[in-house]
Formats: C-alpha cells, structure tokens, sequence
C-alpha cells in the first residue's frame, strides 16, 4: 500500500506540503547520544533527513512532516491531531504511524552503523537518483597556503588570485544554512593556516550546521590551539597522516586527551598512505594509531602494485578494531580499499562530486569537487540557481 493510500488519497490528491525549510536540532548535553538531526523540507514537500551528517534519508511527504514534528519535539497527540486534520487518517492510525517513525529513528540514533534497510525495513534508494536543491555538504578551502617544507603541488594555486576575507567566509557560511546545506567542511592548502577558523566554526555552530576539518595535523599538536576549536563547534576531523613528521603523532595523542576531556565528543578519523617507503612498517603504524584514540582509518595507496599489500594492511586494521572509512569526508583517493573491490567485481564506483558536495575555492568559486576543472560560478556573488542545476 503506498503512502498515498494509507493517507486516504487517491493518486492526483494529495495534502498541501509544509513550507519549504531547513530545520535543525541538536540532542543536549545530557543525552546519552550525541547527535544532530537536518531536515530540509523541499518545495514538493518532501523531505531530506540527515543523522550526523552520514546517514541520509529522503522522505515522502508525510514522512517528512513527521520528521518535522519530530525534531520541533511536537507532542504525539499534537502530532496525530494535526497528522488526523491534514491527512483523511484517523487520528488512532496517526498515532501508530507517528509512534513507528519515532522508534525508528531513535534506533538509527543509539545504534551505530545501524543498515536502516536491513534491520528497519526502510526501503533503499540508490545515491544521487532524486532531484535536490542542494548538495548535502560544502567543501571550504579557506587557502592554498601550506606549512614550511610541503610539497609546492599539494595545493593548487594558479588559477586563484585572492583569499576572502573572514566577512567573506561568514556570509558564505551562512548561505550554506539559508540555501539547506547541513554539513560544512573546511580544507585547503592547510585550512588550521587561517586565523579565523574558530570564528568560521562557531558560525557554523550557531547555524546548527555540522562542522569538520582536514589538516595535516601539525598546529593540532598545541593543545590549547586544539580545545579553541573544540569549543568553537569542531564535529569532526580527519588528520593526513605524515608518518615521518613526529607533529603527526603529537597532534594524534592531543586528540586522544581531548577526545576523553570532552567525553568523547568529536568523530577523530586518520588517513594513511600506503607508499613503497612505508610499505614494511605498514601494521606498525596502524598499530600506532590504534594506540592514539582515534575511531576510524582511511587507507589509501600510491599505486596499484600495493593493491595485495593495502589489503593486508585493511586487514590488520581491522584486528586491531579500527573500522575502515572511505569517504569521509570524501574518498581520499580512487585507490583505496573499498574502490579496488568494486573494481575486482566490475562495478563502477559512484561519484558524488558535484552531487552530493561542492567545492568553494579560495577566492569563492565553486568546482564540482576538489580538482573539477569547470567553475559553476562564485558562491558569493551568483545566485544559487546559477551554481546549482542537479537534476534527478
């Protein structure tokens, strides 16, 4: 029966949608769960519901005003009477449907890593195949400046003649939240370079938004730099592993005290390349991660004649209980261990770029994805209809 029907409405009727929004909210500090929930509310009515920023659910219509409810902490019987005038529904079906969205979202919520599909019968759908109006996270490199000693490819800068100014920045933070995006990502060059970061993340934190950070780690080494960017709003942070620099370290066993100072209040994720320099030492440093605290491991190879060692490596990853990410924030590099799988099975792995997140350059324009070389206009002075033409 689908949901039309349930509703008593044939198929051309249907209840008019709620007002398009992007809605937020976030579990207080004594709940046992930590999370945040975004809800945007498209035109048609339904909805985009995103569970800390990783696990995304589109709604149907009134699977959207639940979600709704939900997160402005309606109470059940305001719920089924409003779910009971809008809908021809009585208000005793109202309340059970309502009472099993309730009960399944909150499993999703204490139950990490939880398949919706599987194990709440939620029917899947296949990534970027309905229309959006915007992306689900912007990708923010605030510079191309790097440390002293990087490598002068591991940024881009000849097309970018400018960096914005902290105003600047702000007022593109805050079109992300008016435009829906719920998810923002600060990069580079070496974004912890911008003395404006804990500003930039505070005014994500003030939207609601979930905010992270991809660093080589160095400046995190200083606790106290650190816990400024914690108490600004940091969700989450994933350090580019250089295993010969002692700073890497240092900025791994800073996160692993401030992770237990802040009750374990930041996703914290390591990336290790696997080089033929590095290849013999490989479990070693896994193990040396493992000792530091952080949650997760994304792995990846500098070519393809490592494939059989990267997934010894996977491997040992796992013995040591360091779940494997690949696409946090975004795979790191086609060669990582979830890719040559569904290379090795002939499946094509899907790319989000341009989909799923957007790029902002220095200067403000906006790529598919880090690399794209097509500039979709500048996030500060295009309208939004001009950047984004996504169709499902």
């Amino acid at each position: 029966m689908g949901w039309r029907e349930r509703l008593g409405l044939n198929d051309t009727e249907r209840a008019a949608p709620l007002e398009p929004g992007f809605y937020t909210y976030t579990a207080p500090a004594s709940h046992p769960f930590h999370y945040r929930l975004h809800l945007r509310v498209e035109p048609n009515g339904q909805g985009l519901l995103v569970l800390n920023a990783s696990t995304v659910m589109h709604l149907n219509q009134s699977a959207a005003e639940y979600a709704y409810h939900f997160i402005h902490l309606t109470p059940p019987d305001e719920v089924a009477a409003k779910i009971s005038q809008r809908y021809r529904v009585s208000k005793k079906q109202a309340t059970t449907d309502y009472a099993n969205f309730a009960q399944s979202l909150q499993t999703l919520i204490e139950t990490p890593d939880l398949d919706p599909v599987t194990y709440l019968n939620l029917e899947r759908q296949a990534p970027y195949t309905d229309s959006m109006t915007a992306p689900y996270r912007l990708d923010c490199a605030l510079t191309y400046k790097l440390p002293a000693g990087a490598p002068r490819d591991a940024a881009p800068t000849k097309r970018v003649t400018r960096e914005l100014s902290t105003e600047e920045w702000t007022q593109i933070i805050d079109r992300a939240y008016e435009i829906g995006i719920p998810h923002v990502l600060f990069t580079g060059g070496e974004p912890t370079l911008r003395e404006d970061l804990p500003q930039l993340l505070q005014r994500a934190e003030e939207h609601g938004l979930v905010s992270g950070l991809i660093t080589d780690g160095r400046k995190l080494g200083d606790t106290r730099y650190l816990k400024t960017l914690l108490d600004a709003g940091l969700d989450h942070a994933m350090i580019v592993l250089q295993p010969s620099k002692e700073e890497t370290w240092e900025s791994l066993a800073s996160f692993a005290y401030w992770r237990k100072v802040l009750d374990d209040d930041i996703f914290i994720a390591a990336h290790l390349t696997l080089t033929k320099q590095n290849a013999k030492q490989i479990n070693s440093l896994i193990d040396r991660i493992a000792e530091s605290g952080v949650r997760a491991l994304s792995l990846s190879e500098s070519d393809e004649t490592l494939s059989d060692k990267l997934q010894t490596a996977a491997d040992h990853a796992n013995h040591m209980g360091l779940p494997l990410v690949w696409d946090m924030p975004v795979p790191y590099s086609g060669l990582n261990p979830v890719s040559l799988e569904l290379k090795a099975q002939k499946t094509k792995a899907l790319d989000g770029a341009g989909r799923a997140w957007l790029y902002v350059e220095p200067d403000g324009d906006v790529l598919a994805g880090q690399g794209g070389k097509k500039v979709l206009g500048n996030m500060l002075n295009d309208k939004w209809s001009k950047i984004w033409k996504v169709k499902a």
